[in-house]
This record gives C-alpha cells, structure tokens and sequence, in this order.
C-alpha cells in the first residue's frame, strides 16, 4: 500500500512538473511537440481531407443539402465549401514554438510575412478536387484587419493571408477570403460571415480545427449576435444539439495549441 501510495504521490509530482515546465518552455508543450513531429497528427489530418473527399460528390448532387443549420438547400445556388485558415489550411506549428508570449495577432501577421507556410496535409488535394466538381471554395478566418503604420492597406492582413495561402499551392483571391473586421458586424463570431456566403451559395460543408468554425457562439467572449458566453458545458451540450454534422459535412481538425477551449470555463 505504502508503495502504492508513493508511486501515486511520484507521478502527480511529475505531472505538475510537467505542466510547469509547458508553461514556461513552448518546446516542452506536448500539444505543440504533437503537432510538429507525431505521425498521428499527419494521419489524422490526411483521413480527415481522405473523408471529406469521399463525401463530396453526394453533397454536390444532393441539393436539398445544406451544411448550415437552419438552412435549406437551394438547388438554384452554386455549391461552397467554408474552411478556416489557420491550423485547417495552414500549419502555424513552427510560429507557436517560437514567438514571444502573449500572443498578438501583429505577431503572427510579421510571422507569416517572412516565413514560408507549411501545408495541413491533404487540403491541397482537397481542393483541388471540389474545385474540379465545380464547388466554389471561401475561406473564413479570425485574422483581422488591423491598420499596420506606413500602410496605406486598410486591411494588409488579408493580403498575407492570400500569400499564406498561396504558399500551400492553393490558388486564391480577395473575394474568398473573409477576415474578421473585413466589413462591419464582421466580427469573430464567424456565423455572420458564413451567412453572408449562405446568401449567394449553397454551403455543403464546413472544416475546421476550432468548435467556432461550426458551432455559433462558442467563444466565452460575447459579441453579436451573440448574448451569453460559452461554458464547457454549453459546449458539450452543442456537440450533442449538432451531432448529425460532425463528419456528415462538419469535419474537423486536430488543435491541441489553442482555440476557444482554452478560455471557456
């Protein structure tokens, strides 16, 4: 017993020792050693593009289908697909282990302005392929716009996105790709910007690495139309309320590094 009781005592030790060590040295963060080096953070995101390619087809001819709830299809509209960029389209992993904490998006934005992109694996095939289906591709991200001084760009950020983008091998303009502050009421909540594409499209399906790349107001944070923050269990409660998407046109990624589970309580 008294062994036994040791053994227990020496390895909660060793977590919080751990966990200190995480917090001080991002090279330590297994969420972030996982991603750089593990094979199962490659497979998972390759089965995850694999599924969503074997699924596309029936979306596309199906056109009572919509990937947006509360929404009908409307075969009269071209069919879309929504991705988020970071950690869905781009692999920031190398930003995460090297930047000075706190985070701020100017960092990542001077980040990625001088650092080649790395690809997710499998969303360059991906695409390629909805796009020879004739389905129309937007990318939705929580990048914002923010002034840069000397910049006369009200939106310089979106032009790195592109080029983040365009570094992965994916062909991209301005129109499809939608920043957070990009227009007015535009912002992190991303449910108004993928019912801005629902009007003029027929989204068949939503991917992502962050449960707000889904699921409306899922952030503790609340902005419109938004009204009450998210808690742990209001979230758990919305992967049950949604349960029919996930992997039948909601697919989602691996992000252990950061996202909006990180503040909600």
């Amino acid at each position: 017993m008294r062994t036994i009781r040791l053994l227990t005592v020496i390895t909660y030790v060793s977590i919080l020792t751990a966990c200190t060590a995480a917090e001080n040295d991002p090279q330590k963060d297994l969420g972030l050693l996982w991603v750089k080096y593990s094979a199962e953070y490659q497979a998972i995101s390759a089965q995850v593009y694999a599924e969503a390619r074997h699924d596309l087809p029936g979306y596309i001819s199906d056109t009572s289908w919509s990937a947006m709830p509360g929404y009908r299809g409307e075969s009269n509209l071209p069919p879309a697909i929504i991705l988020d960029v970071d950690e869905t389209v781009v692999n920031n992993v190398d930003f995460q282990l090297t930047f000075e904490r706190p985070f701020a998006n100017h960092k990542l934005d001077t980040w990625s302005s001088n650092y080649d992109s790395l690809a997710i694996r499998g969303v360059k095939e991906f695409i390629a392929a909805a796009r020879d289906a004739g389905v129309v591709v937007f990318f939705v991200t929580g990048r914002p716009c923010q002034p840069i001084a000397g910049n006369d760009d009200p939106c310089p950020q979106q032009q790195t996105t592109i080029d983040d983008i365009h570094e992965v091998g994916i062909d991209v303009d301005a129109d499809h790709v939608l920043l957070s502050d990009e227009q007015p009421g535009w912002d992190r909540e991303k449910l108004i910007r993928r019912e801005f594409i629902a009007q003029t499209h027929r989204v068949i399906m939503l991917i992502g690495d962050d449960f707000s790349d889904f699921v409306p107001c899922a952030r503790k944070k609340v902005v419109a139309p938004c009204t009450v923050p998210a808690t742990r269990s209001s979230r758990d409660a919305d992967v049950d309320k949604y349960q029919r998407y996930w992997g039948a046109g909601w697919y989602i990624l691996p992000n252990p590094m950061h996202g909006s589970w990180t503040s909600v309580e």
